[in-house]
């Protein structure tokens, strides 16, 4: 596994897994899956309604739990208080003394009373890193200009068709690591049948998802693609292994097209 250092010193995998939309009833047996094939970094989220499994998963991995990284997401708040009270809701439902990384799930709400709460639970030991989700570049300067703790992570639609330059090199400047949701696109766009994607997976004999993670890897961007197969789990963890050329990533460039492919 490869690891990225956040603003506190706190390492984070680089490759995680994805619980979105992943029903609870075969959550536990999917987290259990993937954290056999190498997974140590798993994501999920209070919508997700999946939290309590994934704590299941992980504690009956036998996997020790400095050796985890769990990330949750704060859903339906609107202030410090409420804040509070579900950031020791989620605690009790993964059923850990800590969470690795809590984000705010999207910029709804009283944001900064929100994200007030959890510098309070971070400074309590509760949470390891704090940040943000879906926070484009007006909104996460409005943030940083009004908080004490300067957000570890920001997760952010990010894929070949959406790269996120702009706010990447924004982040880059204040000290926040940019993580990708929906590293694969969700298969939108006709991803897997891309013909410059296709030849730059048969020129490493990988596939095109993994081409499509590895672009993202190379620049540092965190992924949690997801995948209820394991053999998927194996092909995505599988990215880890090769690099791309220089002339490939400059290519891969070209396919930004400039807006959100979910609106």
């Amino acid at each position: 596994m490869e690891y990225i250092t956040l603003n506190n010193s706190v390492e984070m995998p680089i490759l995680g897994y994805g619980t979105y939309q992943t029903p609870s009833r075969i959550t536990e047996q999917c987290v259990a899956d993937a954290l056999r094939v190498g997974y140590r970094s798993i994501d999920t989220a209070q919508c997700y309604g999946n939290e309590h499994e994934v704590g299941i998963a992980c504690r009956k991995s036998g996997i020790p739990r400095s050796e985890l990284f769990i990330t949750t997401k704060l859903w339906a708040c609107h202030g410090y208080q409420n804040a509070l009270r579900s950031i020791d809701s989620s605690l009790k439902k993964i059923g850990m003394d800590y969470i690795d990384l809590l984000l705010i799930h999207e910029p709804t709400g009283n944001v900064h009373e929100i994200y007030r709460a959890m510098e309070t639970a971070y400074k309590d030991g509760k949470l390891r890193a704090i940040g943000i989700s879906n926070f484009l570049d007006n909104r996460y300067l409005d943030l940083v200009n009004h908080c004490k703790v300067i957000p570890a992570v920001n997760q952010v639609e990010t894929h070949v068709f959406r790269q996120q330059k702009k706010l990447r090199q924004l982040e880059c400047q204040i000290g926040t690591k940019h993580e990708s949701w929906s590293p694969l696109a969700c298969g939108q766009n006709d991803i897997f049948k891309n013909n410059l994607l296709l030849e730059i997976a048969g020129n490493h004999g990988k596939s095109v998802a993994q081409i499509a993670l590895r672009f993202l890897l190379q620049q540092g961007i965190v992924v949690i693609p997801k995948s209820i197969h394991i053999e998927r789990m194996k092909e995505n963890f599988a990215a880890l292994d090769f690099d791309l050329e220089a002339d490939e990533m400059r290519e891969m460039e070209q396919l930004e097209i400039g807006k959100s492919l979910f609106d």
